[in-house]
């Protein structure tokens, strides 16, 4: 049985991209696999250092994590914050993660870029904490989205560095979980590549159809098409994306011969998105409002999730410690 982790960070509600890119078939993926979902709370302080919303943050991503279908008691559900080994290990990996690669990552000189007055240590070395939380419990696959895909094989260097400097063979190189089909990277209804809460351009699993449907009306468009089966501007290819993750395959098909006849509705195209995406998370919304107003279970939750995964995280980091060369007198 493999070991798979998944992570979301805690900076506010799951959204679509969140759900489709990281969370989709995990039913099935935590009844075949030894899982571990944790909610990511210190990878948060990178770009959302505010005490005043931090547990709000988190409760809210633990809630929809459960509404979801993440089982406790067949899954390891757990707080980064409360396995303080992965700080150990972070430290560990750090020593032998090297500054070039590291600044050279996407992901950090795109919030480099838009935050300049923010760049801190723990955003430049968000890759090597995104690695101990995966070598922690030397997972197999990671469940992860199209735009961490340059994270993981950073995680598989890390691993692969470890075991050449000290040689031996003890962490694995995992790989993406993705039940064979190609990492899914949801858009934003702005027109832009990504679907995320700093950009803004969110459907929320807790939006409400209301809400819903004002954001997919919003969704970028323009004029149309002016000639037969022409290529989609990149803002339109968007909706499509959307749509063929939450809609029927004959839906996708029936909007597809609309625009290659230059005859597409957008509105009818925005209401037929709006139904979907509403019927797609209706489950999940309704359970939300029950588990976010029991304490006690959150509470009984998190304390098994962490005294699991801390079982899990010690042994790795007492074998790890021991390679590296620390003893006890």
């Amino acid at each position: 049985m493999d070991t798979v982790l998944s992570g979301i960070r805690s900076t506010g509600n799951l959204h679509l991209g969140n759900y489709y890119g990281a969370l989709r078939n995990f039913t099935r993926m935590q009844f075949e696999n030894n899982c571990f979902f944790f909610i990511a709370d210190y990878h948060s302080l990178t770009t959302h250092p505010d005490p005043s919303i931090l547990h709000g943050n988190v409760k809210n991503v633990l809630t929809e994590y459960l509404a979801a279908g993440i089982d406790p008691e067949v899954s390891t559900i757990y707080i980064q914050s409360d396995v303080p080994e992965v700080c150990e290990l972070y430290l560990l990996l750090n020593m032998h993660a090297y500054l070039g690669e590291l600044s050279k990552t996407v992901s950090f000189k795109e919030k480099a870029r838009k935050n300049p007055d923010n760049v801190n240590a723990g955003l430049l070395t968000y890759p090597t904490l995104m690695a101990a939380d995966i070598l922690l419990h030397n997972a197999d696959k990671v469940r992860v989205g199209k735009d961490q895909e340059q994270h993981l094989e950073m995680t598989r260097k890390f691993a692969r560095r470890f075991n050449n400097i000290y040689g031996v063979e003890f962490f694995n190189e995992p790989v993406a979980y993705n039940f064979g089909q190609e990492l899914i990277k949801i858009p934003g209804l702005d027109g832009s590549g990504k679907m995320g809460k700093s950009e803004g351009n969110c459907v929320y699993l807790k939006d409400t159809p209301k809400e819903i449907e004002k954001k997919v009306k919003r969704a970028l468009t323009d004029e149309g098409p002016k000639e037969f089966d022409s290529v989609k501007p990149d803002y339109i290819e968007n909706l499509f994306t959307i749509l063929k993750v939450v809609s029927t395959p004959e839906v996708v098909a029936h909007f597809d011969e609309k625009w290659n006849k230059c005859e597409i509705r957008y509105g009818d195209l925005k209401k037929q998105l709006a139904e979907d995406i509403i019927k797609a998370t209706d489950p999940i919304r309704s359970r939300i409002t029950d588990i976010e107003n029991d304490d006690t279970y959150l509470r009984k939750v998190t304390k098994e999730g962490a005294e699991k995964a801390r079982e899990s995280a010690a042994k790795t980091l007492r074998q790890v410690r021991e390679i590296m060369g620390f003893k006890t007198f």
